[in-house]
């Protein structure tokens, strides 16, 4: 259930909504591009997504609806859950008689009209509406979900009891257990989870005051104030999840780290969960890990062409190191994962030993670190070695012993990945140095390394500027603008006689649906290959600072350059570029 080109043509001459050169030019550029007409007609401008979906509609026999402004009861809209809504962009509205009345812009989707007919036990009938619309109703499910969250806390807080301080021993622990398991707290922890979830949070902090309970969410790499809650509820939401990640309950004095996951027919989330002892009782930070996300390509994490390139000329040989470096949160792993998705092939045994171990992925033989028990990272990767494999990923390089048996196993047939915590890539070289790996044996076997930081992308709806003097010389501060603007029509960002008073950028603009004028992030990187004049350098013993100039006039694009690149593509400003790496 399409609507074919040629059936689109004539119903849009029909409407006119446009004439018949500008479709004939648009079939033409489809042709060459091999787009579709619809997909150049909206690109180009030539007619508003809502016309053309209202006339798609019309042709297709399905009611157009618009959600806009239109308050959809949280009953209706929950029978579909959030995640499928988002994933598939369809969401409930509306409901009677044993029919449910769904909102959605791929009326193929004919697997996801199934399940939702499975699930809800009703008769669905599909109607088309606009991305914006889609949207709109969209954002219902986090209005809903916080009045949801506020009513519980108001209704259960109250009812919660306070654990005496006088107790102990195995009482305590029959107190706290009960706690945790009362259904208050239940519902307050379980609806917490689902909220931090829906707000698309990496990290929730629920920090103990004098008189209150402090909850905070990581979203794209910021803290955000999410909710106060009433010191009553702080040991029963502490005693629910250290119930949930199997700790002890009796335990307040010492840190304690563990683990637990929320499986939902839509999706499953890991929670890795610390637990810190504070002045006033204990801090949990849980980070939120989603299983069921998506594979990442090279391209999807914001390398450019010429570093995937550089990357898949390491991955490809058969033996040597790649490092990732970066502080802890700037999507390490996730770049390893990526890469060893890529070459996750059956041809090929590929092991790794981890701390934590944070997605499970199919075919490869994840260990994970537990240095109580003697099971450390050089440990494991000397048990791993007796495993017979091709490709060995070290979760992170943080000792001599570790240096030395992945420079080891580089040289003996193995690709090695691991990661490093240093500010730069060149700075990589002069820290495993430090670490007694020998100048000879670390040229021999180090094929690159990837620097990165995350940035947070800028909203849709942007405001265009240029840069001002005082702004120029502010940039020019931080980064070499000849080079820069080289580097900028070098990448066909700009046209070849542009200047920098000419590069239009992009700053925030908040809207209703977009706060803070951000939404998600993107890596900036620098991808620095050991070429025949970076190993001379480092056999001199080299600073860092040398290593990257050289890096530099052989062709790397340092992680400062690359933001200024995204920034002159409006993907992020350069205000979130100069942030991030300057920290």
């Amino acid at each position: 259930m399409r609507v074919e080109p040629g059936q689109l043509k004539a119903f849009l001459l029909d409407s006119n909504l446009i004439n018949n050169d500008e479709i004939e030019e648009a079939e033409k550029k489809a042709e060459k591009t091999s787009k579709t007409l619809r997909e150049i007609l909206l690109n180009e401008g030539k007619i508003k997504e809502g016309d053309l979906i209202h006339l798609e509609a019309y042709i297709l026999g399905i009611p157009f609806v618009n959600l806009k402004n239109e308050k959809i009861d949280f009953s209706v809209l929950s029978v579909i859950p959030g995640p499928v809504a988002r994933t598939h962009n369809i969401v409930s509205f509306r409901a009677h008689d044993g029919v449910l009345e769904v909102a959605m812009l791929d009326p193929e989707d004919l697997e996801t009209i199934d399940f939702i007919k499975k699930k809800s036990n009703l008769k669905i009938l599909p109607r088309l509406t606009t991305p914006d619309s889609i949207k709109y109703a969209l954002s219902q499910y986090q209005r809903s979900l916080s009045a949801e969250f506020n009513d519980i806390i108001k209704k259960e807080s109250g009812s919660i009891k306070v654990i005496s301080e006088e107790i102990g021993g195995q009482e305590e622990v029959e107190e706290l257990k009960k706690l945790g398991e009362d259904m208050p707290v239940v519902r307050i922890v379980d609806t917490l989870l689902r909220h931090a979830i829906l707000e698309r949070g990496s990290d929730i902090h629920i920090e103990p005051a004098e008189k209150e309970v402090i909850v905070r969410y990581r979203i794209d790499g910021i803290l955000h104030d999410a909710m106060v809650l009433p010191k009553s509820v702080a040991d029963g939401i502490v005693a629910r999840i250290k119930i949930l990640s199997s700790l002890r309950l009796d335990e307040k004095r010492l840190p304690q780290d563990g683990r637990f996951k929320i499986e939902t027919p839509e999706e499953k989330v890991s929670f890795r969960v610390s637990i810190l002892p504070v002045y006033n009782g204990e801090k949990v930070v849980l980070r939120l890990l989603h299983e069921g996300a998506k594979g990442f390509s090279l391209e999807a994490l914001g390398l450019t062409e010429n570093q995937i390139d550089k990357i898949q000329k390491s991955m490809r040989r058969s033996n040597g190191m790649i490092l990732v470096t970066g502080p802890t949160g700037s999507g390490k792993t996730t770049t390893l994962y990526t890469v060893l998705d890529i070459l996750n092939k059956p041809g090929v045994n590929i092991s790794t030993v981890e701390d934590p171990i944070e997605y499970q992925m199919p075919r490869i033989n994840q260990s994970q670190v537990k240095p109580e028990i003697g099971f450390s990272f050089s440990n494991g990767l000397r048990s791993l070695l007796r495993q017979d494999p091709d490709i060995i990923m070290v979760g992170e390089i943080r000792d001599n012993e570790t240096a030395s048996l992945a420079v080891n196993a580089a040289l003996t047939g193995h690709l090695v990945f691991s990661t490093l915590h240093t500010n730069s890539a060149a700075g990589a070289i002069p820290r495993l140095l430090d670490m007694k790996v020998e100048p000879f044996l670390l040229v021999s076997t180090l094929n690159m390394i990837v620097a990165q930081r995350l940035v947070r992308r800028l909203c849709k709806t942007k405001e265009k500027y240029f840069l001002d003097k005082d702004q120029l010389k502010e940039l020019g501060g931080v980064v070499d603008l000849d080079r820069m603007l080289g580097i900028l029509k070098e990448q066909k960002v700009v046209e070849t006689g542009a200047s920098w008073e000419k590069i239009p950028f992009y700053k925030t603009k908040q809207t209703k649906d977009c706060p803070d004028g951000y939404f998600d992030r993107v890596g900036i990187h620098e991808a620095l290959e050991m070429t025949e004049t970076i190993k001379n350098l480092v056999m001199k013993d080299s600073s860092s600072d040398d290593i990257e100039k050289q890096a530099k006039k052989d062709g790397m694009i340092t992680m400062l350059e690359d933001g200024i690149i995204k920034a002159a593509q409006g993907v992020t400003s350069v205000e979130e570029v100069l942030r991030v790496t300057s920290e």
